[in-house]
């Protein structure tokens, strides 16, 4: 799908994710779900034993939906990032008409500010225009700004801000 490399380190290639991709999918899934519970463990899961393996599962069970995009970037045959997506249609609830959703964007952190994300958010992005898309959406966490920088030079404006109060 897409290639690209970085002054002389090894090519990166985007590329539609696979059932094979399961155990990376779920690995990278639970960093994911660590990193938002570091940030605001209120408002978080908390990950567990069986995280990584519930993630890849839920991942895989996207794959071949005609709405969904999960890419995979791969290194020398191994997976170093993953995005999700979906079409949606009108959703009253968030006041926004029909959009390409992106749900996560995540890069293992040994391979960061190498352009691995920025690769996977414009591939994600082609695939959600080519099912459609009119527009992108997506969320970050408040405390995530290198995603939030990454997001803005991409061309995404803030539209949104989500506010949590726990109960008793």
């Amino acid at each position: 799908m897409t290639t690209g490399s970085n002054e002389g380190r090894t090519s990166v290639r985007v590329r539609p994710a696979q059932a094979s991709d399961r155990a990376a999918l779920g690995r990278l899934g639970a960093l994911l779900v660590a990193v938002h519970h570091g940030f605001d463990a209120q408002r978080f899961l908390e990950p567990g034993p069986d995280t990584a393996r519930g993630y890849g599962g839920f991942l895989v069970s996207q794959l071949g939906r005609p709405d969904v995009v999960v890419l995979v970037a791969e290194e020398e045959g191994r997976v170093v990032g993953y995005s999700y997506g979906a079409v949606e249609g009108t959703d009253y609830m968030a006041l926004r008409g029909p959009a390409g959703v992106l749900y996560d964007v995540v890069v293992d952190p040994g391979q960061r500010r190498r352009g691995v994300g920025r690769m996977l958010l414009d591939a994600s992005i082609a695939a959600l225009e080519a099912k459609g898309a009119p527009r992108v959406v997506l969320s970050t966490a408040e405390r995530n700004e290198a995603a939030q920088r990454l997001f803005a030079r991409a061309g995404f404006r803030r539209t949104m801000i989500e506010m949590t109060r726990e109960l008793p």
